[in-house]
């Protein structure tokens, strides 16, 4: 009975009305660590929404503030009662589906399978592999994160039983990437003597030595002729909980020169505003407002020739690689990932947000 009650809670969980808006949906997704939404209209399950049919609508600038039905798809992967539980357990397997509803021929939803009702040995859907280079900026002093930094690099502070630079290093291998570049600079020999010794050569890691500091883009400057096409670039202070998989597609099928990965951050003002005329009379009030924005998670996606814009031996940041590229007509994409599916450590509040649980 406790067992059934949990799956019913579970499934209450992921409901939401079609009627909700998308920064509702997001928020509810954040909730309750899910990437999927039952859609109702009333008592009727209608379809579902998932972390990509929102990605989807943020990439065309759709407002925050639009009913999530406007952006249903047409055709979404449910179950009916006559399938087999065979053939639902085989299509979740190979679409990576972390939860099924399940319909009756009135479309009333009769049951929901997730992932770990099938799958209890493996705690997550697999990822869609790929293998391209990783390069990872682990040259900063983590001012922010002092006094620990004054005895331990940013990129060795722990998070549970890892460093931070261990974690973002598996988070990559889990999709078979195994060619790993870090750059680094401040307790650059700590860094190297840990890391080569937690990971015994079973992967290939290459280090980006920087003389001295420079930015978060300079160092990318000794890549030249090492590396060709696509390549990650994370910061070593912070995490993506997102399937990689899907930010490279986007990337590559929209020809990007570089993508940047946007986390969306959502501020709620505790004050009516006041929108006023040019005469001082009063326009519009809007009370309590919510305003959602993109911000630079720290995270891209660059085409190899764009190394062609960084300057040897120059401190130089993303942003000015950004704008080289753009001013040279190039293309710059922004994949965004929801609030909670960005983590940063980079200061004690975050740092400790995130580590004390």
């Amino acid at each position: 009975m406790k067992e059934d009650n949990a799956k019913k809670d579970k499934i209450e969980s992921i409901k939401i009305q079609k009627d909700a808006t998308i920064l509702d949906a997001l928020k509810t997704m954040d909730a309750t660590f899910r990437r999927l939404l039952l859609v109702f209209d009333g008592n009727q399950f209608k379809n579902i929404i998932s972390i990509g049919d929102i990605q989807r609508a943020v990439i065309k600038n759709i407002p925050f503030e639009t009913p999530i039905n406007e952006i249903l798809r047409k055709e979404t992967l449910i179950s009916n009662i006559d399938e087999s539980s065979e053939s639902i357990e085989k299509r979740m397997f190979e679409q990576r589906i972390e939860c099924m509803p399940i319909v009756d021929s009135d479309n009333n939803l009769v049951n929901v399978i997730f992932w770990e009702d099938i799958f209890s040995d493996l705690k997550k859907p697999i990822k869609k592999p790929f293998s391209i280079p990783i390069v990872i900026m682990a040259g900063g002093e983590g001012t922010r994160l002092r006094p620990i930094t004054y005895v331990l690099p940013k990129a060795l502070v722990p998070i549970g039983n890892e460093s931070i630079l261990e974690k973002i290093i598996n988070s990559f291998i889990v999709y078979g990437n195994s060619e790993f570049y870090i750059s680094v600079n401040y307790k650059a020999a700590m860094i190297k003597q840990y890391i080569d010794d937690v990971y015994k050569k079973t992967i290939k890691l290459d280090y980006l030595t920087e003389d001295k500091p420079l930015g978060t883009a300079g160092a990318l400057f000794s890549l030249k002729g090492k590396i060709k096409g696509d390549f990650f670039v994370s910061n070593c202070d912070i995490i993506i909980e997102n399937d990689y998989s899907e930010i490279l597609d986007y990337h590559k099928s929209n020809k990007n020169d570089l993508t940047i990965v946007s986390a969306l951050k959502h501020y709620s003002i505790p004050y009516g505003i006041l929108e006023t005329e040019g005469n001082g009379m009063l326009r519009k009030l809007t009370e309590k407002p919510e305003i959602t924005y993109q911000i630079n998670s720290g995270m891209y996606i660059l085409d190899s020739k764009v190394l062609e814009y960084i300057p040897e031996n120059t401190y130089f940041h993303m942003t000015h690689l950004i704008e080289k590229i753009i001013s040279n007509n190039g293309k710059v994409g922004v994949f965004p990932v929801s609030e909670k599916s960005w983590v940063d450590i980079g200061d004690w509040q975050h740092y400790l947000q995130n580590n004390i649980k």
